[in-house]
């Protein structure tokens, strides 16, 4: 049985929910990274749970050389009519090593973690990154603030795109956020279930430490603010590998 996030990743009503994560907020996040962190075009990244690679499209536009990983083989096949010489995508679990030593630096945005069984399991995504870095290499995740997300928790909404009525409904149960997506599409009732891990500044911390990753900036927002961990939209974290 496929977990959750293999089939609402895989369905094209995913990408209709969240239409409104632009190309202007990717730019916006990738420029901001390149002018603070110092990317080179001499570099190889990857743009790890790249989606449909909007990230990774536009990494590749400003010159640098890409390689995007998904699990959801749609999300892969379309990202594949951007394909050139300088980027390529792949179907790919982050819980296993892509190429031992390979990136320079890898970037794993927008929440694109946290939705396993297990921190044992989240644990293992993380070492399989670094296995995947360079030694050196930068390894850089954009999460959720678990603690503002807690703060400011909202359990029913509806959300109307492309004239589909989306009804939302969360709670907070275990350790976890899960989001209940109930809409109709095509004549057709759907309902699928998010489940996202509360994870913390000091879960990471655990977690980069057995990962052979330190920690050496971290941020609150896309324009690389301060973190403030009842107030910041994000927990954006960048490591070394030592």
């Amino acid at each position: 049985m496929k977990a959750w996030f293999e089939s609402w990743f895989d369905s094209p009503f995913y990408h209709i929910l969240y239409k409104s994560r632009n190309e202007e907020e990717a730019a916006k996040l990738i420029d901001n990274l390149a002018e603070r962190l110092n990317f080179t075009t001499d570099l190889l990244y990857c743009d790890l749970a790249c989606g449909k690679g909007r990230h990774s499209v536009y990494l590749n536009k400003k010159g640098y050389n890409v390689v995007g990983l998904d699990l959801s083989p749609n999300s892969i096949k379309e990202a594949k009519k951007n394909e050139n010489n300088t980027l390529k995508f792949f179907e790919h679990d982050i819980r296993n090593v892509f190429k031992k030593d390979h990136f320079d630096v890898i970037l794993n945005l927008f929440t694109s973690f946290g939705y396993f069984e297990s921190n044992q399991q989240n644990a293992e995504a993380l070492a399989a990154s670094s296995a995947s870095l360079k030694k050196d290499g930068l390894f850089i995740i954009d999460y959720m603030n678990s603690r503002q997300a807690v703060e400011f928790f909202q359990t029913t909404y509806t959300k109307t795109v492309e004239k589909i009525d989306f009804h939302i409904e969360k709670k907070i149960e275990q350790g976890y956020i899960y989001k209940s997506i109930k809409f109709k599409a095509d004549n057709t009732d759907f309902d699928f279930t998010e489940r996202v891990k509360l994870l913390f500044l000091e879960d990471f911390l655990s977690f980069f430490d057995s990962s052979h990753l330190e920690l050496i900036e971290h941020f609150g927002d896309y324009d690389l603010q301060p973190y403030e961990p009842k107030l910041s939209p994000r927990l954006l974290m960048v490591c070394r590998k030592r």
